[in-house]
């Protein structure tokens, strides 16, 4: 069995692997993980699986850092793992020497195994390739891909399309593994990975079962799929029970305490997002009534009003005042850091206030047209947000913002979420009490408090 990793923030590769692996694929990221979380992530996933890939991000240098703290060769020295170059060749013969003995030469405390020659132009091509890298060089081949259409993913504004999106995705994952399977030497390969070895260790003690005794709402669809596997298990470690629903499909939410709506591409799907008035209706009205909500990036922008993207414009939810409109450029990328308002209905103690909330954001739409008194959850240190100095718009209830957060120590928000839910009472559709309008005090807020079935505040 294959565990597969992805380092760095990312949401589409690793559906990518999954798909591949059968396998949930993990992110090893070193902006939002301590080197000791990162340690234990990956002994924790890979110690039952015969073999473990981590694909990196960038280059295997590349990273913020100028030391080179963040890169992939300092993720692959961290855990003791052999790094494999893919390397495109387009353009290349002779001169992929002085690249490859460059890596070679800039750290060598990192243990390159070999290379794979990627997109080469046929045979005549590979074997000058090879003769040069084998005259010059001590770095085995592992194999090399031709270049074939029919092995290229589409990409578009914010990356892949996702598996959900591609017809006959397995179909593709099959034709990608028999492409590999002819022209890699995987049994080299998994030797090379052997000295990665890794024995189960004391902090990897299973986890104690939780009653979960919190129904949370999850938007999973062709709209909404940016979920880190590790966050949803967070959730239900928190005492969540996962009712996934499909925001183009389903007509109703379902009977849930709170909800979650995770970033995807709601512009490319937003006549049907818009052609379901009934559950967006469903999820203006219960937002508005104190049913706790949370969205990211692409939930954000579908609780809100409309979304403009190439000459056209649709309804969205509404429970967030403001517009959302699509950008040929990316409005916020990269990298981010937030400082807490203590304004989020589930904001962590004030000792914990002054931590800075890492995280990410790629996003093409800019909001427009909101009121000029909204009340955010966090200051923006670095990125952008919505309007380069806030982030996470609070109404209510409600939590909305562009950064991608992940549940690690140094931000635990799945936890205090799931606490907030179950704080403000079970949520019944039909008995749910009236909105607190003054959402935009400078203070933490009390909840709003929902009535439990028989009509009893719940606290």
């Amino acid at each position: 069995m294959v565990q597969p990793f992805k380092k760095g923030p990312d949401y589409i590769d690793p559906m990518w692997l999954t798909r591949a692996s059968g396998r949930s694929c993990y992110n090893l990221d070193y902006n939002t993980q301590s080197e000791d979380e990162i340690r234990a992530t990956f002994k924790r996933h890979a110690v039952n699986a015969g073999f473990a890939l981590i694909e990196g991000n960038k280059g295997l240098h590349d990273g913020v850092d100028v030391e080179g703290c963040d890169c992939n060769a300092a993720m692959a020295k961290l855990l003791g793992a052999s790094v494999v170059l893919v390397l495109d060749t387009i353009g290349l013969t002779r001169g992929i020497v002085p690249l490859v003995l460059g890596y070679q030469a800039f750290d060598r405390d990192v243990t390159i195994a070999g290379v794979i020659l990627n997109r080469v132009a046929g045979p005549r091509h590979e074997g000058k390739l090879r003769a040069a890298l084998e005259h010059y060089t001590d770095i085995p081949i592992l194999g090399a891909l031709g270049r074939d259409e029919q092995l290229a993913l589409t990409e578009r504004h914010l990356g892949l399309t996702t598996p959900c999106e591609v017809n006959r995705a397995d179909t593709m994952v099959r034709r990608l593994r028999m492409a590999v399977n002819d022209g890699i030497d995987l049994d080299r390969i998994i030797e090379i990975a052997e000295p990665a070895s890794i024995s189960p260790e004391s902090d990897l003690r299973p986890v104690q079962a939780t009653v979960k005794d919190v129904r949370l709402g999850i938007a999973r669809d062709v709209a909404f799929n940016f979920y880190y596997p590790d966050d949803l298990e967070a959730l239900e470690k928190a005492g969540a029970k996962l009712i996934h629903f499909d925001a183009l499909q389903d007509s109703r939410l379902p009977d849930i305490d709170g909800l979650f709506i995770g970033g995807g591409f709601p512009e490319m799907q937003m006549a049907a997002l818009e052609a379901n008035a009934s559950l967006r209706g469903e999820i203006r009205d219960a937002a508005a009534s104190g049913l706790p909500v949370y969205a990211e990036c692409g939930g954000l922008m579908y609780l809100c009003r409309s979304i403009s993207w190439r000459g056209k414009c649709r309804e969205m939810v509404g429970a967030v005042p403001f517009d959302a409109v699509m950008h040929e450029r990316p409005q916020g990328r990269g990298l981010v850091s937030l400082e807490q308002t203590g304004r989020c209905p589930w904001a962590p103690p004030r000792s914990a206030m002054r931590q800075p909330v890492r995280g990410h954001e790629f996003h093409h739409a800019a909001l427009v047209n909101g009121p000029a008194d909204t009340s955010y959850a966090y200051r923006v240190a670095r990125g952008f947000g919505i309007d380069g100095q806030h982030d996470g718009i609070v109404i209510g209830n409600l939590m909305a913002s562009f950064c991608h957060l992940r549940d690690t120590g140094q931000d635990r928000w799945a936890e205090r979420f799931v606490s907030f839910v179950r704080s403000c009472g079970h949520r019944s559709r039909n008995d749910i009490a009236t909105p607190v309008q003054d959402h935009l005090s400078g203070h933490r807020q009390e909840p709003v408090r929902l009535k439990s079935a028989a009509g009893h505040n719940t606290f």
